[in-house]
């Protein structure tokens, strides 16, 4: 409601108008007139009231007529109105009041009554203004709670899928691979070849393709299952990054595409977890009448690292002598051996217990290769 009300008076005698007009601009109220219905519902329309005095008996348009049309007017509807009426007759009254008619007075107007329901129709109307603030208020916050949630269940859903996504990635991808392609920006700049020094962990069975020949096709996949999740969960563990499966060899790589300063120790810790778990799947394998062994290459050097494949397939890969050295040196490497070369020799050597063996001549390499056997960890009290 205004700070000032504004007060509608309807009645066709002017002397009754100039006494109510005088009487309520006194006590502060902002007073505009109308001399018969068809005005009284024009004036309504243009400013909208908030107090409606109108008498019932005018020209043109009886006030109960204009009591029914602001009524049926959803603007209008709840402008409280007070009746003004000469007659004594109850039936005027019934009328306007079953019409939608707020209250009533009788003239000739007593101005202290006057001025009363005055006040008592506007302070009603104060708290409908009130109460339709609030409402609009809760509706637009409703709103805005609403599109909240709907913003909300974007980014959920969109969360969501992102979740399934690099789900589905770390199904086929080396987690950390999965990872830097699910959150980054620009995940082929990312993967884009380039040149890092890893450490490279080759590991493959002994006597698989004896086995493969012997055995049921259904023996040989429950084998590679059990294979692949023991040391699966190693790998994840040491957080070495699965370069790939080939067959009953795994190739595992420390410092791509993540970092990390002591990528040389984890891969060769690793190894030792892994032995002392193959052993234990060993054991069980031959109970079931499976002779299979194992062995681990270990190498560390520079290597060209990236994607490779086409558009319906990518792999990451490493590609370089180191790959080739980490595997040459587990071909090598009798069953239960893990095998190294100098530069992981040079790091290992103060925390594992290492055995020189002679130069070795592999494939794929003009000259004998240094080569060092890793028999376990040293005491912690041994450790440079």
């Amino acid at each position: 409601m205004r700070e000032r009300p504004c007060i509608l008076a309807v009645d066709d005698v002017f002397e009754n108008l100039e006494i109510v007009c005088l009487r309520l601009e006194a006590n502060g109220y902002n007073v505009i007139t109308a001399t018969d219905g068809v005005e009284a519902l024009d004036q309504a329309r243009a400013h909208k009231p908030d107090l409606i005095l109108l008498d019932i008996m005018m020209p043109k348009l009886d006030g109960i007529s204009v009591l029914k049309e602001l009524k049926a007017d959803p603007g209008l509807g709840f402008i409280p109105i007070l009746l003004l009426t000469a007659k004594a007759d109850r039936s005027d009254v019934v009328a306007g009041l079953e019409a939608g008619a707020d209250d009533y007075l009788t003239k000739p107007l007593d101005q202290a009554a006057l001025v009363a329901r005055v006040r008592s129709m506007l302070r009603i109307k104060a708290l409908h203004d009130k109460v339709q603030d609030q409402a609009r208020q809760l509706a637009l916050q409703a709103e805005e709670l609403a599109e909240w949630n709907r913003v909300l269940e974007a980014r959920v859903a969109e969360q969501v899928a992102e979740i399934e996504r690099i789900s589905r990635l770390k199904r086929f991808l080396a987690p950390q691979v999965a990872d830097v392609i699910a959150l980054s920006g620009d995940p082929d700049a990312l993967l884009a070849s380039h040149s890092a020094e890893v450490t490279v962990l080759f590991c493959d069975l002994r006597g698989f393709t004896a086995f493969t020949e012997a055995a049921e096709p259904d023996q040989v996949m429950k084998v590679l299952s059990e294979f692949h999740a023991a040391l699966g969960d190693l790998i994840h563990r040491y957080e070495g990054t699965l370069e790939r499966f080939a067959g009953d060899g795994l190739l595992t790589l420390f410092n791509d595409p993540l970092p990390c300063s002591d990528h040389t120790e984890r891969a060769v810790r690793l190894a030792v977890d892994m032995r002392t778990q193959l052993e234990t799947l060993s054991g069980d394998w031959r109970q079931r009448g499976h002779e299979l062994g194992f062995g681990i290459g270990i190498a560390r050097g520079t290597a060209t690292l990236g994607k490779i494949g086409f558009d319906r397939r990518f792999d990451y890969a490493a590609i370089g002598s180191v790959t080739n050295l980490a595997s040459r040196l587990c071909d090598e490497a009798k069953s239960g051996q893990i095998l190294v070369d100098r530069n992981v020799f040079a790091i290992a050597e103060t925390l594992f217990e290492v055995e020189r063996l002679p130069p070795l001549a592999l494939k794929g390499f003009s000259r004998p290769v240094e080569a060092f056997a890793v028999l376990g960890a040293l005491p912690a009290a041994q450790q440079a």
